[in-house]
């Protein structure tokens, strides 16, 4: 008689539906346990990568799913509240530009949409990046979300004090690079007041973006729909009140010591390559430190002509500072909305694989204006909310700075006219840009979440600046609007 073999069966692990069960003889003396082993291993991998393909899923249809109410209620709320912080701060340019410091050095001027922008170019990306981190569940555990958090805003303060630095360069070279005259205290004071404005201000609403995205991740809020307006509420007015005082503190030190000046300039050229090797070293912000430079620094030339537009507006109608702020902010903040929405909707798409592919379900790069906004897709749906949103915010936007009794101007019904069609035409071109630019780029296999928003960004404060100039000169022609014809001076904070 042959030896009796005495088998068993038992179960190794689950696959990837819970009613199949791998079940595997074994038979002792067998040489096939290190096989065994090494398929339950491969289950358990394979179970992993089902539960993350899952989450994924899920980001997916959370937000396909969004009825187009919920999207606008989302927004509508801080579109609305931003808006209000822009309305703050043309307030504040509205009066600093009587000060003597922006009358003497007019080429601050320059400056503002420059330094206004690094809310798109740095805290708007900063938060799209977060928000697209947060809805993949890579901000879950507290360990992970400290070392995306410090990795950032070292980042984030590192192209701060960088743009700063250039900011006030282009606007040496605009302002005075005409004349062949340049004054070495000025160009000392342009460059403080322009690093330390960055380097504060992004660090404050770096850390108010953190607060905002880990906010509404508690409590169940898109963080793609409220994190980039309310960057661009706080990030104008705070920027502008810091630029004003600064400047102002700086002028009156020319009168002493002259010190103070070069004083900034040199610590912050001690304190940057810090916060470089900080980034550096980590894995979360290496890419963007290698690669997110060039956006940053285009975005930052074409604000600066943005900027130039101004310089010329405001010496003619001085009026038109209250307005710029509103203008620009409005249009770079729902471009930033649509592009951090679609942001996060490719990552989610291609289920962890990155920027290279764009989804079957889409259409190509290149799309007409019209099928921005008639289409039937998720984009489409927003991009009608957002253009829905401009007309009804720029008229509260309007009235409240003439409640105000701000801006040296009405709002007669052909100012509204030109001013609302200058308005609906700006957000229009950046939404369409959106779409192109955002599709190409992950195309491409670049991040859009480190790329677009800054270009976005940048463009709106070219266009708005240039259609806001375009509107108050056209009344003029008609007879709507008078010029300025004298300059105030005002001594500014003692």
């Amino acid at each position: 008689m042959g030896q009796t073999s005495t088998k068993e069966y038992f179960p190794l692990n689950r696959g990837l539906s819970d009613h199949s069960i791998l079940m595997q003889r074994f038979e002792p003396g067998d040489s096939s346990e290190d096989e065994l082993y090494a398929a339950d291993d491969e289950c358990d991998k394979d179970t992993d990568n089902n539960k993350n393909s899952t989450i994924q899923n899920d980001s997916i249809n959370t937000e396909s799913s969004e009825a187009w109410y919920v999207t606008l209620i989302q927004i509508f709320l801080p579109f609305i509240f931003a808006g209000l912080g822009m309305v703050a701060a043309g307030l504040v340019l509205d009066h600093v530009q009587h000060w003597k410091v922006f009358v003497e050095i007019p080429e601050i001027f320059i400056l503002v949409p420059a330094l206004l922008g690094l809310k798109g170019n740095l805290e708007m990306t900063l938060a799209s990046r977060l928000s697209t981190a947060a809805n993949l569940g890579k901000m879950d555990t507290r360990e992970d979300a400290l070392s995306l958090i410090a990795g950032n805003l070292a980042l984030i303060q590192c192209q701060a004090i960088v743009v700063g630095f250039l900011a006030s360069l282009t606007g040496m070279v605009l302002g005075w690079g005409p004349t062949g005259k340049l004054n070495m205290d000025h160009g000392l004071l342009l460059c403080a007041s322009s690093v330390v404005t960055a380097s504060l201000a992004s660090f404050v609403l770096g850390i108010v973006m953190v607060l905002v995205i880990i906010g509404s991740r508690a409590v169940r809020i898109n963080p793609d729909n409220v994190a980039t307006p309310i960057a661009a509420s706080l990030g104008d007015l705070t920027t502008l009140a810091l630029l004003s005082w600064i400047a102002s503190l700086l002028w009156g030190d020319l009168d002493q010591d002259k010190w103070l000046a070069p004083l900034i300039i040199c610590s912050y050229l001690l304190f940057t390559p810090v916060c470089l090797c900080f980034a550096w070293r980590n894995s979360n912000t290496k890419d963007a430190l290698l690669y997110g430079w060039t956006p940053v620094l285009i975005a930052m030339l074409v604000s600066s002509g943005g900027g130039l537009i101004l310089d010329f507006a405001v010496a003619k109608f001085h009026g038109i500072a209250v307005f710029q702020p509103v203008m620009n902010g409005v249009g770079g903040n729902l471009a930033a909305v649509q592009a951090s929405r679609m942001s996060t909707y490719l990552h989610t798409s291609s289920l962890g694989s990155g920027p290279g592919k764009l989804p079957v379900k889409d259409e190509g790069v290149c799309v007409s204006p019209w099928g921005v906004v008639s289409g039937g897709d998720q984009h489409s749906q927003t991009a009608r909310i957002l253009l829905l949103l401009v007309i009804p915010g720029h008229l509260i936007f309007t009235y409240t700075i003439s409640y105000l009794e701000a801006g040296h101007t009405s709002p007669t019904l052909m100012f509204l006219v030109f001013y609302l069609s200058a308005a609906w035409l700006q957000v229009f071109i950046l939404l369409y840009v959106c779409r192109v630019m955002v599709f190409f780029m992950w195309s491409r296999g670049t991040d859009p979440d480190n790329s677009a928003i800054p270009y976005l960004t940048a463009l709106g404060d070219l266009l708005g600046g240039g259609f806001l100039a375009i509107a108050f000169l056209s009344l003029h022609i008609i007879g709507e609007m008078d010029p300025s014809d004298k300059t105030i001076v005002t001594q500014g904070p003692q």
